[in-house]
């Protein structure tokens, strides 16, 4: 007898999502898995993709920061990606996206972030077609062929690895391309997830000081617990302005080594370039949803002899990365204090809404 699984589906933008089951395979593919989920993190791309701010086929199962355990494996899966052994019952995470490895970006350029045939869970995938369960807000998830499964070390909780989500190996990837010197004063634009991770990684590749600039009072305290050595409330600092003379007097007058935006807010990055001392670097790592254009004169960048970056998502030894960053670092930047509010399948509504309206630091789902 075929089994069904719940999930919730995004069939309409801006509506309620709809509770719907759907068969799960009655085998799976070689190369394939079926996970059963554990936690599925609410990232902020989820509300963009809930508000129709992104161009993706309806219906599909938001989620892609899934936490499960493995109930099948198709035949030939015997390792993840790190090359360590797969068994039924072991605890995994996987990236979201999957890439051709074989284009022009994969293979000659070694980005494959860039990938035209790059896929996300939670994303890119519709619902209505088997498998199915193609994203985290399910009881189920179903990992198709080539994805890039990692185990989960025994002695790392499933809230560490959510709590980071996608914001760590983002911020990994970003801090990657562009660089930070030991010593270096660094500015982070942005409380939410990827500013907390941004602050974690600038922390730990060496930065001397980092100063993170966003609100909501619960995320500023846990810039505080996660190292920041400054963490300014914009609503004390209301104008570009101010925010520009706190870096410069935090920073001897020169401004910042390097900024990470981390907002997606296009005035943030005019106002994070003036942040930047002479010669500084400023990396663009917010902006996975298109919020339009802004006014912006480049001549800020020759004046100033900025180096600007752009990162966009991860790849997969990111995440075999953020999984070793995380298992070393759980006393010192506790990711799993971040999941503040936890929602059962049937409010996946509501989780969307707290985390859209900023009243979690980290909102997830526990299917189960």
């Amino acid at each position: 007898m075929t089994q069904i699984a719940h999930a919730a589906v995004l069939e309409s933008f801006n509506a309620p999502l709809a509770m719907r089951t759907y068969p799960l395979p009655d085998q799976v593919e070689p190369g394939a898995a079926l996970v059963k989920t554990e936690l599925a993190g609410i990232c902020g791309t989820d509300v963009h993709l809930w508000k129709g701010q992104l161009p993706i086929g309806l219906p599909v199962i938001l989620g892609h920061e899934t936490v499960g355990t493995i109930v099948e494996l198709g035949a030939g899966l015997e390792t993840d990606w790190s090359g360590k052994p797969l068994k039924v019952g072991n605890r995994v995470t996987w990236n979201s996206t999957t890439s051709c490895g074989r284009c022009y970006y994969c293979a000659e350029k070694r980005q494959p972030t860039r990938c035209p045939e790059r896929r996300a869970y939670g994303i890119g995938y519709r619902c209505d077609q088997p498998p199915h369960f193609l994203g985290g807000y399910a009881e189920y998830h179903y990992l198709r062929p080539r994805t890039h499964i990692f185990k989960i070390p025994p002695d790392l909780p499933a809230e560490s690895v959510i709590g980071a989500g996608c914001a760590l190996i983002t911020a990994i990837h970003g801090v990657e391309r562009t660089g930070i010197a030991w010593g270096d004063n660094v500015v982070v634009q942005g409380s939410g997830p990827v500013g907390i991770a941004g602050l974690a990684v600038a922390r730990s590749a060496g930065a001397g000081r980092v100063i993170l600039i966003g609100g909501q009072e619960h995320r500023l305290k846990i810039a505080s617990e996660f190292g920041a050595d400054h963490a300014l409330d914009i609503a004390q600092l209301p104008s570009s302005a101010d925010r520009i003379a706190a870096v410069r007097e935090l920073t001897g007058g020169y401004g910042a080594d390097v900024v990470l935006e981390c907002v997606g807010i296009p005035n943030a990055v005019v106002e994070g370039m003036e942040m930047c001392r002479d010669g500084g670097k400023y990396l663009i790592l917010g902006h996975y949803c298109d919020a339009g254009p802004v006014a912006w004169n480049p001549q800020v960048v020759t004046r100033k002899q900025l180096q600007v970056f752009g990162s966009w998502s991860s790849e997969p030894r990111h995440l075999k990365a953020a999984l070793e960053f995380l298992r070393a670092n759980q006393t010192r930047f506790p990711f799993a204090r971040m999941l503040t509010h936890r929602f059962s399948l049937h409010q996946a509504d509501e989780a969307l809404r707290t985390t859209a309206e900023w009243q979690s630091a980290k909102s997830v789902i526990m299917p189960g």
